[in-house]
């Protein structure tokens, strides 16, 4: 399956490396919350998904299920 989260925030996001570390730290935090939620609803979704609608994305029900069963913080 295809990552549809990105692995790296975009650049109007970066850390500005002028910033107190105590603020790069909360926004990074920040950042993998926002990936986690991101990761829960689209399993949540993928889980809900109708057999022929998995087909139209090229997914079988079984690959479906083994991605919708991982938990939100693993990728």
């Amino acid at each position: 399956m295809s990552r549809a989260i990105p692995q790296t925030p975009p650049a109007a996001l970066t850390l500005n490396r002028s910033m107190p570390p105590l603020a790069r730290v909360l926004f990074s935090l920040g950042f993998v919350v926002v990936r986690w939620d991101e990761r829960r609803r689209t399993r949540l979704g993928l889980s809900r998904l109708d057999p022929h609608l998995l087909r139209d994305i090229g997914l079988t029900q079984r690959a479906a299920e083994i991605e919708a069963s991982k938990p939100f913080w693993q990728d």
